[in-house]
This record gives C-alpha cells, structure tokens and sequence, in this order.
C-alpha cells in the first residue's frame, strides 16, 4: 500500500514539474510553421529563412534542426535565444530539382515536453513543411548541340 501510494505522489510530483517547466521554460512560437517557397526558378536562391521567437520565460535553445531529405539543409543559431528575443533558421533547398516541394525540417529545443519512466526529460519537436515549387530548365533554344565529333555541322 505504502508503495502504491508512493508511486502516485512520484507521478503527481513529476507531472507537476514538467507542467512548471513547460508553462516557465523556453516556448518557440512562429507567425507560420509553412514555409513557402513559392515558384523558384531552376537553380534559383534556394534559401528562405524561418523566423521564430521565444515567447517562454527561459533561455530557449536550437539543439537540433534537420532536414527531410539531403536537398533540405537547415542552418540553426547556436546561441541561445533570450525571451522575447526573435531567431531565424536559414532553409536552403537544392533548387536543381525541378518540380513540387514537399519537405519538412524537424527542430529540436530544450523544451521539455515530458518525462519518460526513468525521469529523464523528452524535448520538444517542431515539424516546419517546406512548400513551392521549382520549375523546369530553361529549354536550349535552338542552339547547337555540341556532338563531340569534331566535323563542323554533324
């Protein structure tokens, strides 16, 4: 009895912790969590930036950023982000690859958001979609096309 009890108060005490440090750690908020790249041109800037803030009463920080795929590369600040203070993550998305983009990156904080069984910390996750399109290559134009036969006109 005396452990079941115990076990209840552990539980009621680690919940009651993670919900303190939720409502008086690091909280990321953004104005969208879409970035919308719109229509690219082939090969055009391929970098978009994602601006968030840190609307928490903590120091927040970017532990990890990453990409969906290898065409998406996210650069993170790695100083923390005061409270109030505004951040920016810089997206760079490989604009060689002509058509639809439908890509996420996944940020990682110290936000707690929960505690396993063991008492260690979960932090939170935030999935940013990346969206646009990329549009095709410009076509040759009808210029020549070099056929590496070395006769003029071939």
């Amino acid at each position: 009895m005396k452990i079941s009890v115990l076990l209840v108060a552990s539980a009621l005490f680690f919940g009651a912790t993670v919900q303190a440090q939720n409502s008086d750690g690091a909280k990321l908020t953004a104005e969208s969590m879409i970035v919308d790249y719109g229509e690219v041109p082939y090969k055009g800037d391929g970098v978009r930036d994602f601006v968030f803030k840190n609307e928490g009463k903590q120091p927040l920080m970017i532990t990890n950023a990453k990409g969906s795929c290898g065409c998406t590369v996210p650069e993170w600040p790695k100083d923390p982000i005061r409270p109030g203070a505004k951040g920016v993550i810089k997206i760079k998305y490989d604009t060689a690859r002509p058509g639809m983009i439908s890509k996420t990156v996944t940020i990682t904080t110290n936000e707690v958001e929960s505690m396993d069984d063991a008492g260690n910390p979960q932090y939170k996750q935030h999935v940013v979609r990346i969206t646009g399109n990329v549009k095709q290559p410009p076509a040759s134009g009808g210029l020549p096309v070099n056929n590496n036969s070395g006769v003029p006109g071939e």
